[in-house]
């Protein structure tokens, strides 16, 4: 019995490790799939309008603040651009919540902020992925466009 102790001990410490690496894989996907994936584009609407780092904006207004938003999903049995795909979408419907919260009709500048670093596309999105969860972090500029 007592030798099973370390045993089962190394198992679980390398179960941890393997796990916490994991969730380290930062995964790169088009914005364009993720849009067209779990019908983003009816869900999201047109009341605000996103532009995501090096799009070319209209005219600004007025920048309201900037924010930002982590979303997290179960990402267990899915394939991971699926789990990415569904959280990207989270994670835009946060930015819309919130752009309608302070009354933002846009937001530009949009980039991926996964633990507070960025990483700015016109065309992608980062995801982390793990065995469990995947996770998408974005940060914008809240604003009102000029009309």
């Amino acid at each position: 019995m007592k030798k099973m102790i370390p045993v089962a001990v190394m198992a679980v410490a390398a179960l941890a490790s393997a796990s916490a690496s994991a969730a380290n894989d930062m995964l790169k996907f088009p914005i364009a799939g993720a849009m067209a994936a779990n019908d983003a584009q009816a869900r999201l609407g047109d009341s605000v309008k996103f532009y995501f780092a090096g799009q070319p904006t209209p005219r600004v207004e007025s920048k309201i603040i900037t924010d930002k938003t982590s979303q997290r999903t179960n990402g267990f049995g899915k394939s991971a651009e699926k789990a990415c795909n569904y959280v990207f979408l989270s994670a835009m419907l946060q930015l819309q919540k919130r752009a309608q919260d302070v009354g933002a009709d846009a937001v530009i500048n949009i980039v991926s902020n996964f633990n507070n670093v960025e990483f700015a596309s016109a065309t992608e999105f980062e995801c982390a992925d793990g065995a469990l969860m995947a996770g998408v972090a974005l940060k914008g500029d809240f604003v009102r466009l000029a009309k």
